[in-house]
């Protein structure tokens, strides 16, 4: 009996399933053929999906840069003069870090050009460390001559080339009073200006310079003679004075794209190259980070402001040159060179042209715009000659070098300091008895000539030369120690075992 009831169940739930399974029938067969067919192959592709997908990677991201054009845009950017690597691979995190801003004192602070350099950072300039030189391991065992050309500043090679090469305690000692002296007119926001007055420690009271609006180029000839004696922001007495004075000058730089402009209105284009040498010098000795951005963008407008044509520069970009422009431009290429900064090859071609188009006498006579004879562009075209490549050996070189023997340094109340800092860097670097006879009569000079401690300008110096009413007696003082500094600034370009001088060519 329980069977048959129970059987009687089955039966009356299977009648009462009957109306649901022909509804879910009649539903189905209503639905679009294509429709079912896209659901099916939906659903297998998301099983293949969740099979085969590799699992994300989160922590790096890797960029390869194949030999394309890519590749060679990038290498375009940063530095022309190295060969295009093949498989050139760069990691960075994600998301990648921001450059840190550069700050060289409480108060000077150098993040609007980092902001201006942030998009390129992705491909670091500083990732060339490999083909740079920390100046700090210069010669860190033994005294010599060898390394960066800015290695004889260091401690262990700078009283030895001062002895070597014709330098002096009292040479020495005035080097130490003029820089005391720029020292306590450096102006509250970290600048100097040539009209001194204004605000320093000990404001001067006469034999100010007219460019009072040139900051650029009254900051960096203030910086030089600092940097030229081994003092820089990472070290020495005067590291705090040179690291606001970096900054305040790095602030005045204007970028756009990938160069950085120090030009003013009043020192034009010879407030950037001298902008540049100050920069890239203290690049070279540091090797610091935060100084490798403004170097490389000032070393790029010199390259962008050259005269196509020509291959000089002037008072604008692009303009026919003039020599003594040139001299200044071809300094601060110098000076990058040293730093191991990208230098284009074409841009030295092009300032080589510019010379054989001013040169008299087979190379030893050079004018200023047209060619000439004129005892300051002698000067000034026979070291750019000499770091372009000419050898000691050179014809034109040791007539040169005559020449300016003959005639001696500019001495006197009128005393050209511009004419003696590009003369005795030649004589300099050719040495020799023609060395020793004129830095006799130049280092003596100078040395009798600087305000004596406990006088008004004591440390400093002033001639009634050649742009001394624009300069004043900062730019007197400025070149004067420049002049002292010449033992042991750089190394000799003709030395045996001297590292390489010369520009790529």
């Amino acid at each position: 009996m329980a069977q048959v009831e129970a059987d009687h169940e089955s039966h009356d739930e299977h009648e009462e399933q009957k109306p649901r399974i022909a509804t879910r029938f009649l539903l189905f067969t209503a639905v679009p053929s294509w429709l079912i067919s896209l659901v099916v192959h939906l659903v297998f592709f998301l099983i293949l999906l969740t099979i085969f997908m590799p699992p994300i990677q989160k922590d790096k991201r890797t960029l390869t840069i194949n030999d394309s054009a890519d590749a060679e845009e990038i290498e375009e950017l940063v530095l022309e003069e190295f060969e295009p690597i093949d498989e050139q691979t760069l990691e960075f995190d994600d998301p990648p870090e921001q450059p840190e801003e550069a700050v060289l004192s409480d108060e000077i602070v150098v993040s609007e050009f980092q902001e201006e350099m942030a998009a390129t950072q992705m491909v670091e300039l500083s990732d060339f460390a490999e083909e740079t030189m920390p100046f700090s391991d210069v010669m860190s065992e033994v005294a010599g001559v060898d390394g960066n050309a800015t290695s004889g500043r260091g401690q262990a090679t700078r009283t030895q080339m001062l002895r070597e090469n014709g330098g002096t305690g009292a040479s020495e000692q005035a080097v130490v009073w003029g820089i005391q002296w720029i020292a306590d007119h450096q102006l509250k926001d970290g600048t100097w200006s040539f009209d001194h007055r204004r605000g320093a420690k000990k404001p001067g009271s006469k034999d100010w310079g007219t460019f009072g609006d040139s900051p650029r180029a009254a900051t960096a000839m203030a910086l030089l003679p600092f940097l030229g004696s081994g003092i820089t922001h990472k070290e020495g007495k005067f590291k705090k004075q040179v690291e606001a004075g970096l900054g305040s000058l790095i602030k005045l730089m204007e970028v756009r794209g990938d160069t950085g402009s120090f030009r003013e209105n009043e020192g034009n284009m010879y407030s950037h190259g001298l902008a540049t040498i100050a920069v890239c010098e203290a690049y070279a000795m540091t090797q610091d980070k935060n100084l490798l951005g403004p170097a490389q963008y000032s070393i790029n407008y010199i390259q962008a402001a050259q005269d196509p044509v020509g291959g000089g520069w002037r008072y604008k970009p692009r303009q026919p040159g003039d020599t003594s422009v040139v001299g200044w431009q071809v300094m601060g290429l110098k000076s990058g060179h040293m730093g191991y900064l990208g230098v284009r090859k074409n841009t030295i071609a092009g300032a080589i042209k510019f010379l054989d188009s001013v040169q008299t006498k087979n190379g030893s006579a050079y004018g200023y715009a047209d060619p000439g004879d004129k005892p300051s562009m002698n000067a000034v075209g026979l070291l750019c000659r000499m770091y372009t490549g000419w050898k000691k050996d050179n014809p034109a070189i040791q007539q040169g070098v005559q020449t300016l023997g003959k005639r001696g340094p500019s001495l006197g109340n009128r005393s050209d300091m511009y004419y003696n800092y590009y003369a005795t860097q030649v004589m300099r670097q050719y040495g020799g008895p023609e060395w020793d006879n004129w830095n006799v009569k130049m280092r003596d000079f100078l040395v009798k000539e600087q305000v004596p401690q406990g006088q008004p300008e004591a440390g400093s110096w002033y001639f009634n030369g050649p742009h001394t009413d624009k300069g004043g007696r900062l730019y007197n003082t400025s070149l004067a120690l420049l002049t002292l500094e010449v033992y042991y600034r750089h190394l000799p370009i003709y030395k045996a075992n001297a590292s390489e001088e010369d520009f790529p060519l």
